[in-house]
This record gives structure tokens, C-alpha cells and sequence, in this order.
């Protein structure tokens, strides 16, 4: 039996994340980014970052902290390069959604100038939803990559004991909506699974999946109360890849991960640090395709291909995502299971806000 979602209005959703976000002394403009991002989210199906992950994720290591690690109407500033396509921002940890709307913004402005643009970001507060930034860059016809150190190391690195990596996510968007419908877009967080989809399981009462978390005394556990740290997936494969995040962010000027969101260190910075790339597909080009074939018809062919020859049930990365958003789409409105609207209620009453009333809500 499938899950029972209920429909809140775009509109009435983003009105309450905001004012959240506005009654812990966000900017207008800043809360409405995090708003927006956290519907998109949500359209698509990732409840894993929705909105009430990113605001749990601020009360627990942002603006809420006892050593805040997300400042209020904080200004990004620019640093001085070289490098006319590639550009480094302090984000003096303002808002992580913000910065990552504006970043991914002025990567697809370089790579208009340029074939690609690149923005690296150091003191930054974590994005959420790595893939809606660039499945919204490969909607509008650009490849798009970002890469972010998560807040916490809460990941085992492969055969070792302590965790000492965050979940680490990749994400890569492809223009491929006129050869297959959608954007394929390639998000994943470096463990089995992310601890928003812990938290998703507990607020559900479900059961972990075999092999993805163990308990504070390093034993694979299958209850997300007792789960306190997460194992890489593919073993050493995606322990390497979240390795990856954590020297990336070294180049760009993050610190030692197992100190991130921690108590205070002296001397030390403990934030997130973004990598942002966005290539123009003119920019790659050979203009020598087989059979006389365009760019974009190349890249159909080599998609059939891949699900052709007794593949063609296999699924493309993104089209989960796709097929949510037409769900969503077809309802009118997000769609939230019941706990989540009581969560949403639980929010709305702290801050004074209009409650969703559960009954009147439409289910989708």
C-alpha cells in the first residue's frame, strides 16, 4: 500500500519556511532562497532535505548553536584571483541555500563568457540539496557539477572505527531534457544512506536498511534511534569518493573535518567549504559526431544505447525525481506525509505562524 501524502500549497509552504527563518533573524531574501530551495526539494521528492531538515540542521549547528555556525545576513565576499573564470567567495557563513543560489548563478554566467566557470566557497554553512542547484543548471541547457563537506563527520571511513568524514554528497546535472524528458541528474551522499534519511526513518518509526549506520559501540544497527555514525557505500569506492570532498574543501581552505560544527577550537575554522563548476556543452564539443549527428543527438544515441539491447526497464538517474515532480504537479502542491504536517504545525505554533489544518488538506 502506497503512502498517503497530503497537499499544502507552494505558496503556503514557503510563507511558513520563511517566516521560520525570518523569526531567527534571517533576511527576507535569504529565508525566501531557503524557502524556495526546500520546495524544490520537496517537488521532487527528496524529503531527506526538505525544509524541516534545513531548520533542524540551523537549531542544531546554525544560528541556534551555542557556537553559531550560520550567521544572519552575512555578506559573501569575493576574493581577489587571477583567474577570470574561476572565482573564490568567503561566505562569512551565511546561509548555505543563499550562497548556493547565487553561486551556481554566477558559474552559469561564466561559462556564458567563458565555456565554464567554477566558484569555490570557504566558511559556508551546509546547501541541503546539492542536486536542485544543478538540476536547475542543466534545465536551462548547462552541465553542472557541486561537491560540499557536510557539517558533521558522522561517516567511518572504510575498515576504520571513528567517524572522520562527512556524508559528503556529489551532484551532476545533465541537459537532457529533449533527449529523455528530464535532466539526469547524479546526486548522492558517500554513505549508504544520509542521516536526513535516518531522521526521515524516525520520525516514521521504519527500520534502517542492512549495513548503513552502526550504534555508539561501532555495531551495524538496523534502529535509526540507536544509529550515531553511517558506513560508505561501495566500501572503499565511496569512501574514496567522500574523500574527495574533504581535499577539495583543503584547497579551498576548510579544515580538519573531525572538528566541523564542534565545540569551539581556537585558532581553527570548523565550516563547510562548496565547489561549484558549470560547463557550457558548446564548450565541449568536437563538432565531429558519427552519422552526422548533432551534439544533442549524439548524447540521445548514447543514452539508447545504454538502455537498449534487453536494458530498457533500467532507470536513468533523475527520473525518480522527474516522475515525483509530475506527481507533485498533477496535486496541485507539495506533498507531505502526516508526520511531517504535524512537524510543519509544531513549527508554525513556536513562531506564532497559520497552521496547515490536516483535515482540509487535500491528499495527492
Amino acid at each position: 500500500m502506497s503512502e498517503i501524502f497530503y497537499v499544502v500549497p507552494r505558496a503556503a509552504h514557503e510563507a511558513l519556511v520563511t517566516a521560520a527563518y525570518v523569526k531567527r533573524g534571517f533576511g527576507a531574501k535569504e529565508s525566501a532562497q531557503a524557502a524556495q530551495m526546500a520546495s524544490m526539494a520537496t517537488h521532487h521528492g527528496i524529503r531527506t532535505h526538505n525544509a524541516l531538515k534545513a531548520l533542524h540542521l540551523d537549531e542544531l549547528f546554525g544560528s541556534g548553536a551555542k557556537v553559531p555556525g550560520c550567521t544572519p545576513n552575512a555578506t559573501v565576499t569575493k576574493k581577489a584571483t587571477r583567474f577570470e573564470a574561476a572565482e573564490v567567495w568567503d561566505a562569512h557563513q551565511k546561509l548555505g541555500q543563499a550562497v548556493a543560489v547565487d553561486a551556481i548563478e554566477r558559474c552559469i554566467e561564466l561559462a556564458d563568457k567563458y565555456g565554464v566557470g567554477t566558484v569555490s566557497v570557504d566558511n559556508a554553512f551546509h546547501y541541503l540539496w546539492g542536486g536542485g542547484y544543478v538540476m536547475e543548471a542543466a534545465k536551462r541547457g548547462y552541465i553542472a557539477y557541486t561537491n560540499c563537506t557536510a557539517t558533521l563527520a558522522e561517516v567511518v571511513p572504510f575498515q576504520g572505527k571513528h567517524p572522520t568524514l562527512g556524508t559528503n554528497p556529489h551532484s551532476w546535472g545533465f541537459p537532457t531534457t529533449d533527449a529523455v524528458g528530464f535532466p539526469i541528474v547524479i546526486d548522492w551522499a558517500t554513505s549508504v544512506i544520509a542521516m536526513g534519511r535516518v531522521q526521515v526513518l524516525k520520525r516514521e518509526g521504519k527500520m534502517l536498511p542492512p549495513d548503513a549506520a552502526v550504534d555508539k559501540d561501532g555495531k551495524v544497527t538496523l534502529d535509526p534511534n540507536e544509529a550515531v555514525s553511517l558506513i560508505p557505500f561501495g566500501a572503499h569506492k565511496g569512501y574514496g569518493l567522500s574523500l574527495i570532498n574533504e581535499i577539495v574543501a583543503g584547497y579551498i581552505g576548510g579544515s580538519l573535518p573531525t572538528i566541523r560544527s564542534r565545540t569551539h577550537v581556537p585558532g581553527e575554522k570548523q565550516a563547510c567549504a562548496f565547489f561549484f563548476q558549470v560547463i557550457h556543452p558548446e564548450a565541449m564539443s568536437s563538432g565531429a559526431f558519427a552519422q552526422g549527428r548533432t551534439q544533442g543527438q549524439n548524447v540521445k544515441a548514447v543514452i539508447d544505447d545504454v538502455l537498449g539491447h534487453g536494458n530498457e526497464k533500467c532507470m536513468l538517474p533523475g527520473q525518480l525525481e522527474a516522475t515525483f515532480a509530475a506527481r507533485s504537479q498533477k496535486a496541485g502542491g507539495l506533498l507531505f506525509s502526516k508526520a511531517e504536517v504535524e512537524a510543519f504545525n509544531e513549527i508554525a505554533s513556536h513562531i506564532g505562524h497559520q497552521p496547515f489544518d490536516l483535515a482540509a488538506l487535500p491528499t495527492g
